[in-house]
C-alpha cells in the first residue's frame, strides 16, 4: 500500500529544493551586476578604435609650433593610420549581421546543391 503522506512530502522536498536552486541562480545573478559587466556590455555596442585616436593626437602635435613635437605627431598619425587598417572594430550588432549572412549564404548554396 503506497503512503499517500509519503507521496506528498517527496513533493514538497522536490519543490523546496527547485526554490532553493532558483533562489540561489537569482542571487548569482545579481552578483553579476557589478562594474566590470556593465564595461564590458558597453565595449559590444560601442567599439572604440585606438588608430583614430592616435591620429588626433598626431595631428595636434604636428601642429604644435615646437621641432621637436612634429616628427613624434607624424610618427603617431603613422601608426594611427596602421592600426586603423588592423583593428577590428566590431560590435555585437556586426556579428549578428554577419552570422545572418552566412547562414543566408549557405542555406542558397545547400538549395543549390540539393
Amino acid at each position: 500500500m503506497v503512503d499517500h503522506l509519503k507521496i506528498r512530502l517527496e513533493k514538497l522536498r522536490k519543490v523546496s529544493d527547485s526554490a532553493k536552486r532558483r533562489a540561489s541562480l537569482y542571487t548569482d545573478m545579481s552578483k553579476i551586476d557589478d562594474k566590470g559587466t556593465a564595461r564590458s556590455m558597453r565595449s559590444l555596442q560601442k567599439a572604440s578604435s585606438p588608430g583614430k585616436k592616435m591620429q588626433k593626437i598626431g595631428v595636434a602635435l604636428v601642429l604644435a609650433p615646437e621641432p621637436v613635437t612634429t616628427p613624434i605627431g607624424i610618427a603617431l598619425m603613422a601608426t594611427g593610420k596602421i592600426l586603423e587598417k588592423k583593428y577590428n572594430g566590431a560590435t555585437i550588432h556586426d556579428i549578428g549581421h554577419e552570422t545572418k549572412h552566412t547562414i543566408s549564404t549557405i542555406n542558397d548554396f545547400k538549395s543549390t546543391v540539393m
